[in-house]
């Protein structure tokens, strides 16, 4: 019986057109550990394999675990962590982007 883990994990991950396979090399896992996630109720996982699952999701670890986090905010908290640890040149053509983009509106 799958767990609302699991549900999370499925619903983004096909969101993202991620085949299992996928999910778990990007997830450094395997694809048998990705499945059992979603469709069985499995020990709790570690805090290190959420935290890759929910990179290769682009959202938080908290969205995936609690029920206290929209997928909205922790695709938004991921995104600025992820921004937080670019290179400042990559910033800059992020930052020129938006600005590019704030013109069409």
């Amino acid at each position: 019986m799958p767990t609302p883990l699991g549900e999370k994990i499925r619903t983004l991950r096909k969101a993202k057109g991620f085949t299992l396979d996928k999910l778990a090399e990007l997830a450094e896992s395997s694809k048998s550990y990705i499945w059992e996630l979603e469709n069985k109720d499995p020990p709790r996982p570690s805090a290190d394999k959420i935290a890759k699952i929910a990179i290769a999701l682009d959202v938080t670890p908290d969205y995936l675990i609690t029920d206290q986090v929209q997928v909205e905010d922790a695709t938004d908290t991921a995104f600025f962590r992820k921004y937080q640890s670019m290179a400042a040149p990559t910033k800059e053509k992020i930052r020129r982007m938006l600005d590019l983009i704030g013109d069409d509106e």
